[in-house]
């Protein structure tokens, strides 16, 4: 089979020298993806942009791909956000302290406070993509996020607001009330149950942030994407970690996914019989939200071929290491 311009519209690189190591899967495998903007500091100015988005091109510079870069939200005025629109593809909320490198992110959601920004980013058409929990109990804190959403879907009708890598059902079915809401879906939230995470041993390489919920919410996520509904995008939330930063006390949150996507989707659809709608979640959903064009064509063919993931690249633990799989990309034009 073979997947046209692939996207990733959810990834963290991180930054020297993990960005080395972790770049090249996504450069490779990817037409283009929406990279991340919490790093330490957190990108908020255009020379940060800049450098980052040059960081990311010199992992592999031979390839087709086109990075779209985040800005991480802040009170900016109109007139900072009109200079910087052409440079930026999307500005990312997380509220404050509920993820990896987030503490400086929104502490209040007072539309009053949030009101101005929002206004510009409407008239600007920029988008908005939103990490969306509470700092409430663990499994209710996407849940109560959703009015927040509501709020924000309300109040900016004309901003385009992408609720970031959901997990419930509840969300699953708010996506379909508001025309100006979608949403990012990974790969490991299609496959996992807060039982893999910790039902019989804690596996501290499937912990990520918003942590996998229960059955009914995974079967939720799977219909919607199987289904190859038209507001769902694939977006990988690929976020690796080094090995002793997950497996110690205080465990890092995130799943380094990012050499195993296309293979375990493509294995993931055809076993849902729904071969035919990869395409729409791995790409053609996100173009028809963003009206992507692009120049020039990426190419991607799997087979059907039995391999190994590796147990580690380097420090660090990929999704399904040592686990066998069905496919495997055979060639990139």
């Amino acid at each position: 089979m073979t997947l046209k311009n692939p996207l990733d519209m959810h990834l963290h690189l991180r930054e020297n020298p993990i960005l080395k190591r972790v770049a090249p899967h996504s450069i490779r495998n990817f037409r283009a993806a929406v990279i991340m903007p919490n790093l330490v500091p957190p990108v908020c100015d255009l020379t940060r942009l800049k450098d980052y988005k040059t960081q990311i091109l010199q992992a592999d510079e031979d390839e087709n791909f086109t990075p779209l870069m985040t800005l991480f939200f802040k009170d900016y005025d109109e007139k900072f956000l009109q200079n910087i629109k052409d440079e930026i593809f999307a500005i990312k909320l997380y509220p404050a302290g509920i993820t990896t490198n987030s503490q400086a992110g929104v502490s209040s959601f007072e539309l009053e406070k949030l009101k101005p920004v929002l206004n510009a980013m409407s008239e600007l058409e920029i988008p908005l993509l939103v990490h969306g929990e509470t700092n409430d109990f663990v499994m209710d804190r996407e849940q109560n996020f959703a009015k927040i959403y509501k709020l924000l879907a309300k109040n900016f009708p004309k901003l385009k607001i992408v609720m970031e890598h959901i997990t419930t059902k509840t969300l699953c079915e708010l996506l379909k009330d508001y025309e100006n809401l979608y949403a990012t879906l990974t790969l490991h939230h299609l496959m996992l149950t807060l039982d893999d995470v910790l039902g019989t041993k804690l596996n501290p390489h499937l912990f990520c942030k918003p942590i996998a919920k229960r059955y009914e919410d995974k079967e939720a996520l799977c219909e919607l994407a199987f289904s190859g509904y038209s507001k769902i995008m694939f977006g990988s939330d690929s976020a690796p970690h080094p090995r002793e930063q997950k497996e110690c006390c205080g465990c890092a949150a995130g799943i380094f996914s990012a050499p195993v996507i296309l293979p375990l989707l493509a294995e993931l659809f055809e076993a849902n019989s729904n071969l035919e709608n990869l395409q729409k979640f791995i790409s053609d959903n996100a173009c028809q939200i963003y009206h992507f064009n692009f120049k020039k064509d990426k190419m991607i063919s799997l087979e059907k071929q039995e391999w190994q993931v590796p147990s580690h690249y380097g420090e660090l633990v990929p999704f399904m290491a040592g686990e066998f799989l069905k496919f495997q990309i055979k060639n990139v034009d």
